[in-house]
């Protein structure tokens, strides 16, 4: 006879899910405290948020300074709006929807300015660190960085929009319908929005295959 007890995956997912959950509530109750006025609350969010929030802004914006620059602006906002805070919607896609109106918003001023950063921006710098693997020889690492580097470039070309959809997706992680709510749209026209990004990268690294 088969026994009823729960597959080992199965209670990892569960555990994973409720892990996730608490971890949710815990923002919402954090920023509960913050409006109350809890100094100690925001710091905890800060230093929860801080990391994720400045990596995809860097990725955006390709310069470490400017991203935590950007970053305290994010952070700064979500404590001035403390007082109106309801916890309607996850906070992280609150935190991203401020981070990427402010991304958005540096990158359509740069286009009017001269002098903006390269593309090719060194990869050693920053969040874009990438940390070698010593089994690899030297040329086996000069063959990964390049493919990363083209990668980047790509996802770089696209227009900013598609460009922080497919981070959030890929790099956050989010769900069609956080990404919906950052955006201010439809899950369907975040899937259509995906769905030309893809379409544009397939294009460019097709060589890549």
């Amino acid at each position: 006879m088969r026994s009823s007890s729960p597959q080992p995956c199965a209670v990892v997912g569960v555990m994973t899910s409720v892990t996730a959950t608490a971890a949710l509530e815990r923002d919402a109750e954090l920023m509960l405290q913050v409006r109350e006025g809890d100094g100690v609350s925001f710091a905890l969010l800060l230093d929860r948020h801080r990391t994720p929030v400045t990596h995809f802004l860097f990725r955006m914006v390709q310069n470490q300074a400017i991203a935590e620059e950007l970053a305290q602006d994010v952070f700064l906002r979500v404590y001035r709006s403390r007082a109106s805070y309801e916890p309607t919607a996850r906070f992280a896609t609150w935190l991203f929807r401020i981070a990427t109106h402010l991304a958005l918003n540096h990158i359509r001023d740069r286009r009017h300015e001269k002098g903006s950063e390269r593309i090719d921006e060194d990869p050693k710098e920053g969040f874009a660190r990438q940390l070698r693997d010593r089994e690899l020889t030297v040329e086996q690492q000069m063959v990964r960085q390049a493919r990363l580097d083209e990668v980047r470039q790509a996802i770089e070309a696209l227009p900013a929009k598609q460009k922080a959809a497919v981070l959030m997706h890929k790099y956050q992680e989010m769900e069609y319908s956080q990404i919906a709510a950052v955006f201010g749209c439809s899950e369907s026209a975040v899937k259509s929005l995906l769905f030309r990004a893809y379409e544009a990268l397939r294009s460019r690294l097709a060589h890549m295959a």
